[in-house]
């Protein structure tokens, strides 16, 4: 259900020329909200809403169950991210593991069908 929600709202990968575009879209690239000597980022509220919660679920459960998705989510609590900080990093790194594989298997397929 996730992955076929996934893939309807993302449709040609391609239009997406980096994993930074992709995040924008998805709503998991964090907006600057810096002022003087402050250096600070806030949640994107924008984006596709359906595919960000597409990611909110894989990271939830990523936290939950364990893995190197629950590893990434403590090592940025040991950082310093708050309680909701860290599930936002999480899917922001999602939101890359999501779109490499969508873009290596994109240039595959069109290079074996020519």
């Amino acid at each position: 259900m996730l992955a076929a929600k996934l893939l309807g709202h993302v449709g040609d990968v391609t239009r997406f020329p980096t994993e930074h575009h992709f995040a924008s879209y998805t709503g998991t690239a964090p907006l600057d909200a810096s002022s003087d000597k402050n250096t600070r980022h806030r949640l994107n509220t924008g984006g596709n809403r359906a595919l960000n919660s597409v990611l909110h679920i894989i990271a939830v459960c990523q936290i939950r169950e364990g893995g190197r998705g629950q590893d990434y989510y403590l090592r940025k609590i040991t950082e310093g991210k708050t309680a909701c900080g860290g599930p936002q990093a999480l899917k922001r790194r999602l939101s890359n593991v999501v779109y490499r594989p969508l873009k290596r298997d994109r240039h595959t397929t069109f290079a074996a069908a020519a």
